[in-house]
């Protein structure tokens, strides 16, 4: 049974950093699934903020985090992360890792809240 359980989230000032973790059961990340991460503020519809190939590695980013935001794996922990940097209070939202990049097959969430 595939469970994703993430990680990380807490409370931080704008501007500030986060590195959320997604621990994957059920299936191997060395079989080369695409992982993502994706977010739903309050009020708001889910929105795709970053990709990568389990196997390989590559990588994608929405353009509202390019240059903020790293997604990153350990294939020996079955661990996704995503380290958030220059958080803006905007982006105060549950973040979940998915299978799919719609979000469906997504964990339980973990809360980012960014405020002063």
């Amino acid at each position: 049974q595939v469970q994703l359980v993430e990680s990380g989230g807490g409370l931080v000032q704008p501007g500030g950093s986060l590195r959320l973790s997604c621990a994957a059961s059920g299936f191997t990340f060395s079989n080369f699934y695409w992982m993502y991460w994706v977010r739903q503020a309050p009020g708001k519809g889910l929105e795709w903020l970053s990709g990568i190939n389990t196997g390989g590695g590559s990588t994608a980013y929405a353009d509202s985090v390019k240059g903020r935001f790293t997604i990153s794996r350990d294939k020996a922990k079955n661990t996704l992360y995503l380290q958030m940097n220059s958080l803006k209070p905007e982006e105060t939202a549950l973040y979940y890792c998915a299978k799919n990049s719609n979000g469906t097959g997504r964990g339980q969430r973990t809360q980012v809240t960014v405020s002063s």
